[in-house]
């Protein structure tokens, strides 16, 4: 399995409040999560990295994720656990009051990926089938397109667009979703912050993918992509591809 993890804080923010990476534990799977987080006085770059934190410890002291189900349980007891703890810790600090994150991780074997996300951090599949969208944002102008009110380009330059309707740690219960896909040996799993998703389309994200560079070279294309489109967010992104033991790196 290839995979490689980058962020960046683009050409305008003077921080970076997304956080994510890479994780692997003692059998072997791979855990990849990207978050983006939010709040004043700095308190995003607190939340998206208290829940990296977390989940990357928990993940190391996690063996026997034999299934799908073993997957999809562990995101709902591991993700339920760091709302409370960035909930109780915002209640707690005044300067971090009414901080959150998005989050959109990925457990991969080399039959299946099970894929959480909370948010507008988004999971992307690329396989023999074409290359698609397979999370689903959780945001206002979202549930304006998916109920027939705008269509889907009039909410690419929505006034509103960056309204979430979910987050990690800004209420006491949290909703998430998890899913879980076919994943096979060519295949690759793109997780990202909407500072790539919302500066590099889809067609031009399939075109890097595809592309005969490097693996490592591909993402840093893709941040440099929406650099180019402007950058006034931070860019975050992992990559996963399921390859053969020769090819592996």
């Amino acid at each position: 399995m290839k995979a490689v993890f980058k962020t960046d804080r683009g050409k305008i923010r003077q921080h970076n409040e997304d956080n994510g990476g890479i994780f692997i534990n003692s059998d072997g799977v791979s855990l990849a999560i990207v978050a983006d987080g939010m709040g004043g006085h700095r308190a995003g770059d607190v939340a998206s990295g208290m829940t990296i934190e977390f989940l990357s410890k928990e993940w190391e002291q996690t063996t026997d994720i034999l299934t799908a189900q073993d997957a999809e349980i562990w995101f709902k007891n591991q993700i339920t656990k760091v709302n409370q703890l960035l909930f109780d810790h915002s209640a707690e600090h005044l300067e971090c009051n009414g901080m959150g994150t998005t989050v959109v991780a990925a457990i991969c074997t080399n039959r299946f990926s099970t894929i959480a996300n909370i948010g507008d951090s988004r999971g992307y599949l690329y396989n023999e089938s074409g290359f698609k969208q397979v999370t689903e944002d959780h945001s206002l102008v979202n549930e304006l397109v998916r109920s027939g009110q705008i269509s889907r380009e009039d909410a690419e330059h929505h006034p509103r667009k960056n309204v979430l309707l979910r987050a990690l740690g800004t209420e006491l219960q949290v909703e998430m979703d998890i899913s879980t896909i076919t994943f096979e040996e060519g295949d690759i799993l793109l997780l990202c912050s909407d500072g790539l998703s919302n500066k590099v389309s889809e067609n031009q994200m399939r075109e890097m993918l595809v592309s005969d560079t490097d693996f490592t070279e591909k993402a840093a294309a893709l941040i440099d992509l929406a650099n180019q489109y402007g950058g006034e967010d931070n860019i975050t992104l992992v990559l996963v591809q399921l390859c053969d033991e020769s090819e592996s790196g």
